[in-house]
Order: C-alpha cells, then structure tokens, then sequence
C-alpha cells in the first residue's frame, strides 16, 4: 500500500470538497475594544489572553493557523463602526472580535452580519441581540448573556413564590450594565409579581440610601446591582430598620466576576465593620461560578504575569478575558469543520453556524454553546458561612441552592439543573416608562420591545 505523507486529497461529497490535510490558513481579526485600561474589557487586559489562545493553538492540529490580530481602540460609541465601514471591500476582516458594550456592538454585528463576516464577542450580552434570524444572524457570545440571569431569579421565584421584588439599581448612562441586570429581571417577573424599581445616579448613589428604605417594607425581595460601598451602606441601614431579620430575601449581584459590583465583601477597616458583617449574614451574592480547574490557575498566572510586565494594574481574572480566549478556540474548531466540508474562510455564515450548538474544553472547563449561538453558564450564590469570622463562600451551585431568609434559617434543596447558567448583567433596548413617586423614586413598567431600542442604535 502506497504512503503518501504530504499528498492532500480532496473528494467530493454531496458538491463539496472534504479536505483531510490538516488545517492551514492565515485568518485577519479585528479586534475592537477600548485602549482606556479603566475598562475592565480594555485591550491591555484582554490581549495577553488573545495571545494564550493563539500559543495553545500553535501546536498540533491548528498549527498552521496563522492568526493575524489588529487592535482598534473602541469605547462605547460609534468608533468601532467607523473602524470597519471605512476599510476598504479587499481589506475587510475575516473575523471579528467585540465590541463588548451593547452601543457600540449593535451596529457593528448589523454591518458585519450584512458582510457576512463572524462577530465573537464576551460582551454584547443584551436581550436585543437574541434574535439572529436577520441583523444579528453572526453574532456569536462567548460569555452567558444576560438572559441567562434573569431566567436563574425567574426559576428561584418560581420555588420560593415570590410575589413581590424592589430591584435598584445606579445608571452610569454608558455602560449601563446595572440598568440592563435590572431590565432583565423585570421582563421576566412583571408579568407574576409587584414590581418597583429604584434608580440611582451613578455620580452620587450614596445620597439615595435612605431614600430606598421606604419601598422595602413593601417586598419580599430585594435584589441589588450597584457597587460595592453601595450595597454595603444599604445592608447598613436596612439592618439598622430590622429589614433584615424579617421574612425578607436579599440579593446583591457580582457583575463580571468583577468585584467593583460588591462582591459579597463587607470588611473596610472602619467602625461599622462589626455592623456591617452583621448585616451581611442575610446578603446573598449571585455571581459568576468560579473555576477550580488547574488549567484555569495557571492560565490566571500566566495573564498576571503579562500584566505586571505591562504595567497594568489588574488583580482579578474577570468574564472578558476567558470569553474571548475562549472565542478563539471556538473558531479555529468552526473554520475547521468548515473547511473540510469545502468551504472557505470567507464563508462566515457557515462558519458561525458551525459554532453554535457544540460544545468544547475551554481554559475554565467546558464550554457550551446554545443552539442560538448564545455561551451557557454556570452560577453560584455566595453567603456568609461563619458570622463569628464574616467570611463566606459558595453555599448554593445549581443543583443544590440555600439561602438565608426567616432569621438566618437556611432555605435548600432549589433544584435548578434545569437552567443552564447566570451571568449578571442586563438586557438593551427596552424603552422605560418611569412614573416618579418621590424626587429620586421611581416605580416603572417595561411596556415596549427591546427589539425596538435596540434598532434605535
């Protein structure tokens, strides 16, 4: 039997052409995402782990990929779309990376999807972008959408019987990450339960706390996007009312893995300490679940080393840097699978669809991808497990959820295998219609489509 060790075949099966060699290719990435290192999605923190994709790659089957990245410094506004209409049609990317921020990315996946050009994200994560039957049909997510959160507290209302939830909430009119966790809950919940909202300017969220009292007596559920200093001087002085040890829940939400959204952490050095740690034994945070895979700790490593050599400042490995590592080991499985069905690297429609719906071993552990193109998640919910020490862990994983209510009596056994993941944040688009009860309190109703909102970008 003849050996032929460098001969690539090609047959043809069904019109098209299998390919059996192994894959090589130069692939061009756009990648788009801020300069300013102040956001936690910046280039300077989401390179390095780009970079460990693309090392891991370089062995092996994808070894003769050749990744050719080009970082374009993108906010959230209209920069990202500038970057890529005016390149001209011979130098259009074969992917792209990002934007993260829902204003910036609306467009840019509207342009890329009509160029037919895959869009990998680990931002975009609003309710808007669900639909991928027309503008959005190549937008891939590579870290759980925000959907995926809201559904998690829909199935926990379900069990518990929730009737009536404050959500609050500060609106920094970017970003705006904490009014789309909030919108998303009520899109989910407003049709079963009481609702109010309260809204804090970002600038000033602190001028607030005592307004936001007042409506808590009136729920049973509390549920909080802010940052950190905020939620604590909320538990303060919901704990100095007793809110806390009546029959009431209290959730906070970790947004990102990040801990600049209060990471259940009520320690500051200051005399309210001791108060404080009473307050939080009734706080639940919902978050991001973290990895324990030794992969995943030296992938940690790895990026801070990088950042040191940087001189970046970065002390927590957060949702962006796995997603879009991740993003990149997805790919070069799609492009693969494509072309050895005889496609190209220009057939971005195919090869986007070859991304959903499949699953793959990322840094973290396995990844998942829906059959929509959206990553599912994994969740946990941290409480406080030693009121002597105030420390406090994951006490809840989706098959076995507990939390405080009713005088710290721990409330267990939720049963949420069902619901594939969490990543707190919040939906784009939808239109609020704010009726002002007080200077600073709002109750609203969502009535409008997110779609709606969302074309208006």
């Amino acid at each position: 039997m003849l050996y032929f060790p460098y001969l690539c075949i090609s047959i043809w099966v069904l019109g098209f052409p299998v390919r059996t060699s192994a894959l090589n290719e130069n692939v061009d990435v756009l990648v788009l995402l801020p300069q300013n290192s102040s956001y936690i999605f910046s280039i300077s923190r989401v390179s390095p782990a780009i970079e460990y994709a693309r090392q891991q790659l370089a062995n092996g089957h994808f070894a003769g990929l050749n990744f050719n990245f080009q970082y374009v410094s993108s906010e959230c506004g209209v920069d990202a779309l500038f970057a890529l209409v005016d390149r001209a049609p011979d130098e259009r990317p074969d992917l792209i990376f990002g934007p993260v921020c829902e204003y910036a990315a609306a467009p840019v996946v509207r342009v890329a999807s009509h160029w037919n050009i895959p869009v990998m994200s680990a931002g975009a994560l609003a309710y808007g972008f669900i639909n991928k039957n027309s503008e959005f049909s190549l937008l891939t997510r590579t870290a759980p959408s925000y959907m995926k959160m809201a559904e998690t507290f829909a199935v926990m209302s379900q069990h518990f019987g929730w009737r009536s939830v404050l959500l609050i909430y500060h609106d920094d009119k970017e970003e705006r990450n904490c009014y789309f966790t909030v919108e998303g809950v009520h899109v989910l919940l407003e049709d079963d339960h009481d609702i109010s909202v309260f809204v804090m300017d970002s600038r000033e969220p602190l001028t607030y706390v005592d307004e936001l009292i007042k409506p808590m007596y009136e729920h049973e559920v509390v549920i909080m996007c802010t940052y950190a200093d905020v939620v604590r001087e909320i538990m303060l002085n919901a704990h100095r009312r007793r809110l806390t040890t009546s029959n009431r829940l209290f959730f906070n939400i970790e947004l990102f893995n990040s801990s600049s959204y209060g990471d259940g952490s009520w320690r500051r050095g200051d005399r309210y300490d001791n108060e404080a740690k009473a307050a939080y034994a009734f706080l639940n945070t919902v978050t991001l679940l973290r990895s324990t895979k030794p992969e995943f700790e030296n992938f940690s490593m790895e990026m801070r080393k990088s950042y040191q050599k940087m001189g970046v400042d970065v002390c927590e490995i957060n949702m962006f840097m796995e997603g879009f590592h991740d993003a990149l080991l997805l790919y070069a499985l799609a492009l693969d699978d494509a072309m050895k069905s005889g496609y190209t690297k220009k057939n971005g429609k195919e090869i986007t669809q070859r991304m959903w719906n499949r699953t793959f071993e990322g840094i973290a552990g396995q990844v998942s991808m829906d059959a929509n193109g959206d990553r599912n998640g994994d969740f946990s919910v941290i409480s406080m497990t030693n009121h002597e020490t105030g420390s406090h862990e994951v006490r809840a994983l989706p098959d076995n959820a507990c939390f405080y209510q009713k005088n710290k009596e721990s409330v267990c056994g939720l049963g949420l295998s069902a619901v594939t993941g969490i990543i707190v944040g919040g939906l784009l688009g939808t239109a609020l219609l704010m009726e002002m009860l007080s200077a600073h309190y709002c109750v609203f109703k969502i009535h409008s489509s997110i779609t709606d909102t969302v074309r208006s970008i």
